[in-house]
């Protein structure tokens, strides 16, 4: 018979959930451990709706240290995370990230060029002679350049999600299909969950890694998060004409995105300011037709001939103080951790952010400080400043 007792309880078992259930019980096996989750099919994680990228291309000092862990994290991520001496494969690309550079942007762009080198990230300015020479089927037009980034690249998210599930499973947690719908206290002490079944779960500590949903879980703890979902639409298409390289992630001055996918296809996206806040997951063919497409074609001229193969749309956890994660143990409810608001980088951020949330929850000193993301800055109404966020 299944215990109702643990340790620690995880509420949501995607990228985060399952980093954090795998870093806890890698240090510790003899840990009791649950992570509930409603879907097990993931359907509608943002991890397996999300395009895998992976950039150290950041402004803030943290998000780039975060990166160049993921990064190296990646690179030998499939013998981690074998299970029986099978490996996933998580067919991760060095394709790189090239943002293009308007003369507006030229002045950030540098700066944040400075501190991403200074701390060891692979990235370079590229003039825009540079940019045409290495992709010549990109227009120039109005640029003054582009930052590349050599080594960033994307990977294939659902595989990555699933690795770390499997591995976490593999050490001992329990996965529970269900559905949390509240956080159990006692005065300022959290004391477990209450499951849609009826079933309750006791623990001393739990943790909230339940992304879009994360404001919804807290509330049931009086605990109030800026943290919204956010419709993010994506568009599978296929070019007239054939690449003679992939393309990295080309990342406009508008925010406008687009890289090379497998099959010949190419995956675009645009975040916009009247994007969607709710649960929705609809796509809308009109919004590449009548909004992206004309763009895309300006930037890449021989794009004006393709077609639109499908999209599909996942939900940012959009961080509404400040688009950077909320990280670490929430002040006013002892026992209560947050690993949420990610605001679309979670992918990328899942090694670095469950293997600090773990560390903090073992009481050890974390391989990286990581104290400026902590949950006071809510209560504080002190947002952090990424100016790289796209």
């Amino acid at each position: 018979m299944r215990s109702n007792f643990y340790d620690v309880i995880i509420v949501g078992g995607a990228v985060m959930g399952s980093s954090v259930a795998y870093h806890l019980l890698i240090s510790n096996p003899k840990l009791r451990l649950a992570v509930v989750e409603r879907d097990p099919t993931y359907s509608q994680a943002s991890s397996s709706l999300s395009l895998g990228g992976v950039r150290v291309q950041f402004s803030l000092k943290e998000n780039i240290q975060i990166s160049l862990y993921a990064l190296d994290c990646f690179a030998h991520f499939e013998e981690e995370m074998a299970v029986n001496g099978e490996k996933p494969f998580i067919n991760f690309r060095e394709e790189g990230y090239l943002f293009l550079i308007d003369s507006s942007g030229r002045a950030l762009a540098e700066e944040s060029l400075t501190v991403q080198k200074k701390l060891g990230g692979e990235v370079e300015w590229w003039s825009s002679e540079k940019i045409k020479r290495e992709f010549s089927i990109l227009s120039v037009n109005g640029l003054v350049g582009g930052t590349f980034g050599r080594k960033d690249g994307y990977l294939d998210p659902y595989a990555v999600m699933m690795a770390y599930r499997a591995k976490a499973v593999s050490l001992g947690a329990q996965y529970i299909t269900d559905e949390v719908i509240e956080l159990s206290k006692s005065g300022r002490q959290i004391t477990g969950v209450q499951l849609a079944s009826g079933l309750v779960l006791n623990a001393g500590i739990v943790v909230n890694a339940a992304g879009p949903w994360a404001a919804e879980i807290a509330r049931t703890a009086g605990v109030e998060l800026p943290v919204v979902p956010i419709k993010r639409q994506v568009f599978a298409l296929k070019p007239a004409i054939t690449l003679v390289r992939p393309l990295p992630l080309i990342i406009a001055p508008s925010g406008l995105y687009f890289r090379s996918e497998t099959g010949g296809l190419i995956l675009v996206g645009r975040s916009m300011d009247e994007d969607k806040v709710g649960f929705d997951f609809t796509w809308e063919k009109e919004r590449f037709t009548e909004i992206l497409w004309p763009e895309l074609a300006r930037i890449v001229p021989a794009f004006d001939t393709l077609k639109l193969v499908r999209g599909w749309a996942g939900l940012y956890a959009q961080n509404q103080l400040d688009s950077n994660a909320i990280l670490g143990p929430w002040p006013e409810l002892k026992g209560l951790y947050l690993i949420n608001g990610f605001s679309g980088h979670g992918l990328q951020q899942s090694p670095a952010s469950g293997r600090y949330l773990a560390e903090l929850i073992l009481g050890r000193t974390p391989f990286l400080d990581l104290g400026s993301f902590s949950p006071q800055r809510i209560l504080d109404n002190r947002p952090l400043s990424e100016r790289g966020v796209v």
